[in-house]
């Protein structure tokens, strides 16, 4: 029979040889000029912990157990300890900022312990999360379709929080996910991939682990835990596979928490060839002709999300070799090219587009990219640069090729900067391709043949249309299959369409043309829409009519 004397007595001293440690080490605190601290009452980051290897945790009699961005709070026993000091010295030389604790062999333990529920593929440094290949190698195999994301995420929160994000971050770049939107509602968090610029839901999470989920994200982006009532803006790195993921991440407050978007800047994604990029035979030839000169403006406008900046960096691939400079103006630099001199600005320190585009002019470039006109100086001085010798590359927000003329003059550029420096406006979009392995063949309805022979015949003459025995027209299957992870889409291209600053618009730039007069003197030239590019492709059987209206919309039908 148990004697329940003997372990209550047991359990007293325990308590009191425990408060003994504590007491001393508060003492002991005092003595260092170090604050106190008890690690069994503080809520100990397994992120935070894995900044110092375990055995050199236990050799210094230290421990890393909370983190927020650069700075790591760190309890340690014995201060003079040679150990200690090279380890505390060690995280500052990789740029880490301490704040050190005064702690107990007890609370050490404790945290110690805590080192095996650390996942063996996943290592924190500031700003980056390592993904092992063995793990992506096993979602790969576990994930053929979305639909099984979801209980692997299931899985995930309830067993450890801490896999979490690799769980999210690993599926999505299983799927080719150009965005993770994590939305918490009154219930529940709702986890939407975007897949092909379209967004699927792919689970819930319930909003205890989402806490979690959210200081974590947090923590390695580097944006402040303590503020949740702003917005706020922070990236991390994947690395895996031999490969570093950028990831930016942008976090805003809603009534029922707040919402995290993970854009996903994979540098595979620009391995893309100009040839591929989805430009009509024609289009193409101009363009290389226009990438061929020495100076001028090549502006590419749409939303986000429209590839202008995959297809400026493919423009730059093309024309780069060693006896070029090319600087770019990036905000924030999305992707990283070999030999190409980037620099981004940094609005807190002052340096914006203006500034920073009239410091690379002085750098002797022979090609500019901005990354995006927004303002008078920006555009002036771009237009300037292209003026004075530069081939520039930028982007522009406004619908359609035809917009850029207007746009730039409504930001205050002289009508007399734009006409001789402005080579080429391009206006594009991203439609989804039909799964080439099972989209479903169809004959056009009456309506349709209709339909699509109107469009083509508000083409531009001279430009090549396939006649009604040669429609391919195709739709995507019901079911889809595994090669497209039952989407019935696979990959986008784009569709595009571009003006030419010729003899006639230049002429009329002067007066400040409408859009609508830009756009008859671009047809008169023989340059088609992107609506009717879309056509072609539609009739090719690389993407489907609900496709293109969805994208381009039905207002920009037969050229209106």
């Amino acid at each position: 029979m148990p004697d329940f004397s003997d372990e209550k007595s047991q359990r007293s001293v325990t308590l009191l040889r425990t408060k003994e440690e504590e007491e001393s080490t508060k003492l002991l605190a005092e003595n260092y000029h170090l604050p106190y601290a008890d690690l069994l009452m503080f809520p100990i980051e397994l992120d935070a912990l894995a900044a110092l290897p375990h055995d050199r945790a236990e050799a210094g009699e230290m421990a890393v157990f909370q983190s927020v961005g650069k700075e790591l709070r760190v309890g340690v026993h014995n201060p003079n300890k040679e150990e200690t000091k090279a380890a505390l010295k060690h995280l500052e030389d990789e740029g880490f900022h301490l704040v050190r604790f005064l702690v107990s062999h007890r609370s050490l333990r404790h945290v110690w312990d805590l080192y095996a529920k650390i996942p063996k593929f996943n290592t924190l440094t500031s700003g980056s999360i390592q993904l092992s290949e063995e793990r992506i190698a096993f979602l790969r195999g576990q994930i053929k379709r979305i639909a099984q994301i979801g209980p692997l995420i299931e899985e995930a929160f309830r067993a450890r929080t801490t896999d979490l994000l690799e769980i999210i971050m690993a599926g999505a770049m299983r799927m080719d996910a150009s965005d993770v939107h994590l939305e918490p509602t009154a219930s529940a968090v709702r986890i939407r991939y975007r897949l092909d610029g379209v967004l699927h839901d792919t689970a819930s999470l319930p909003l205890k682990p989402y806490k979690f989920l959210l200081s974590r994200i947090k923590l390695v982006a580097e944006m402040k835990l303590n503020i949740h009532d702003r917005a706020q803006d922070g990236r991390f790195t994947i690395h895996t596979d031999g490969v570093d993921v950028e990831i930016r991440a942008s976090v805003l407050p809603g009534p029922d928490g707040e919402n995290i978007v993970l854009r996903i800047l994979n540098p595979q994604a620009l391995d893309v060839k100009f040839e591929d990029l989805g430009m009509q035979p024609w289009v193409r030839e101009v363009m290389n002709r226009e990438l061929r000169r020495p100076n001028g403006m090549i502006i590419t406008t749409g939303p986000t999300g429209s590839g202008k900046t995959t297809t400026l960096y493919t423009m730059l691939k093309k024309i780069y070799n060693p006896e070029v400079k090319v600087i770019t103006l990036e905000d924030p630099i999305e992707y990283h090219l070999p030999g190409i001199e980037q620099t981004r600005v940094d609005h807190e320190k002052g340096y914006d587009f203006p500034k920073g585009l009239r410091a690379i002019v002085r750098q002797d470039p022979d090609v500019i990219l901005v990354g995006e006109i927004r303002d008078f100086d920006t555009a002036d001085t771009a237009l300037n640069a292209a003026l004075t010798g530069h081939l520039v590359f930028s982007t522009l927000h406004t619908n359609n090729a035809a917009g850029t003329i207007p746009r730039l003059i409504n930001l205050g550029v002289k009508p007399v900067s734009i006409a001789p420096a402005l080579n080429v406006a391009m206006g594009q979009r991203l439609v989804r391709k039909l799964c080439a392995t099972c989209k479903n063949p169809i004959v056009p309805d009456e309506n349709q043949v209709k339909l699509i022979s109107e469009e083509l015949g508000h083409f531009p003459a001279g430009v090549p249309t396939p006649p009604r025995e040669q429609w391919t027209l195709y739709t995507p299957s019901p079911e889809g299959c595994e090669e497209c992870n039952e989407m019935s889409y696979k990959g986008r291209i784009g569709v595009y369409e571009i003006i030419l600053i010729g003899d006639a618009l230049e002429s009329i730039i002067m007066h400040e043309p409408s859009e609508a007069e830009i756009k008859k003197i671009a047809a008169a030239s023989g340059q088609i829409t992107m609506r009717q590019d879309g056509i072609l492709k539609v009739l090719a059987g690389i993407t489907d009519m609900n496709e293109l209206d969805r994208v381009i919309g039905t207002d920009e039908r037969m050229g209106r």
